[in-house]
């Protein structure tokens, strides 16, 4: 749509379209939980030309699902998240080429090994894609990780959780653990390997990148909600 308003401030950790408060497209109030996150949002809708382009505002999309989709729901939303523990990406692995078996030890080993000793959850991993059971108290320490954060940062969580197909990766993310471009090379080993083999696709190259992008707006998106 066109550009409706001429100046964008920021007060009280909310945002201001001509002096009005901007809200969620279901009408509620957009208040953040950081200034640094308001004045990035800000600098968002500052930054729009003649037309506004929701595709150039991934902060403020993610905050409007933190408010309308996840605060009102959000028990709801930390059992979608937590279950990606229970087929987490890093926990099945190759049987073959060593190469692949190898990097798939290297990488993600010392990303499990971290969760266990964070949060007590040990978990499994096994060859092939035959899916195994998790030990119950690692899932539910996991589960309790996931519960403790707050909508806003759950917004980002699960974006990431998404690309990485891995909650072990994402919590890495969420904790300053790992960075957004190290926990996405880290999720495409298998994708990687599979290139250097066969060579690029070029349809397959331009939606990594895309993901790439969103992955960097989760990881910003949570850093600047805690900031």
């Amino acid at each position: 749509m066109k550009r409706f308003y001429k100046q964008v401030a920021i007060e009280s950790r909310r945002v201001l379209l001509d002096g009005k408060v901007l809200k969620t497209p279901k009408g509620a109030e957009l208040v953040l939980p950081t200034t640094a996150l308001a004045e990035a949002i800000a600098e968002e809708w500052g930054g729009q030309g003649d037309d506004i382009v929701p595709a150039w505002m991934p902060l403020t999309k993610l905050a409007n699902t933190a408010v309308d989709g996840i605060a009102p729901r959000k028990a709801e939303v930390v059992d979608e998240i937590a279950a990606f523990a229970r087929h987490d990406q890093l926990c099945y692995r190759a049987a073959e080429p060593q190469e692949l078996v190898r990097r798939q030890a290297e990488g993600w080993d010392p990303v499990l090994d971290w969760a266990a000793g964070r949060y007590g959850a040990r978990l499994k991993t096994t060859n092939g894609i035959a899916s195994i059971a998790q030990p119950p108290e690692a899932l539910a320490a996991l589960t309790q990780a996931v519960e403790a954060l707050d909508p806003f940062v759950l917004a980002g969580l699960h974006v990431a959780t998404t690309i990485a197909g891995s909650l072990v990766l994402a919590l890495a993310l969420a904790e300053r653990r790992l960075s957004a471009g190290e926990v996405f090379a880290l999720s495409r080993i298998d994708e990687t390997h599979q290139a250097e083999r066969w060579g690029l696709d070029s349809e397959a190259e331009a939606r990594a990148k895309g993901l790439a992008a969103e992955l960097d707006a989760a990881a910003r998106f949570m850093d600047l909600a805690r900031s």
